[in-house]
């Protein structure tokens, strides 16, 4: 049986009232998702604090990330990427208007840390 390939670029909306989170594949200990957003950001007052860890890559436009425990803000272009390990508060602070940001996040539970 053979499968059919899928291309994490196709059936972006050109318009979106809020961002799409699409899962691609999970397993026990692993889900991996698309994110696409387009100018989509998070309120200043608003925290992930997730009980996975997520390493996240740009695939294309761009992106700022803020953590709480750090004042600086983190500026992602295409293929940059960042691990960020379970309950370390971060936000959305920013992604760009006009071009769909597109996100590849692996979830994981990292046994070492639990």
């Amino acid at each position: 049986m053979t499968s059919q390939p899928e291309n994490l670029f196709d059936n972006v909306p050109s318009q979106m009232p809020q961002e799409l989170f699409q899962n691609l594949l999970t397993v026990a200990s692993c889900r991996i998702e698309r994110i696409v957003s387009f100018g989509h950001c998070r309120p200043v007052d608003f925290w992930y604090d997730q009980s996975e860890s997520e390493w996240v890559l740009v695939l294309q436009g761009e992106a700022v990330l803020q953590f709480r425990d750090d004042e600086t803000s983190l500026r992602l272009k295409a293929g940059d990427f960042v691990n960020i390990p379970a309950h370390r508060l971060h936000r959305v602070e920013w992604t760009q208007p006009d071009v769909a940001t597109i996100w590849l996040a692996v979830f994981y539970r990292d046994e070492r840390t639990e």
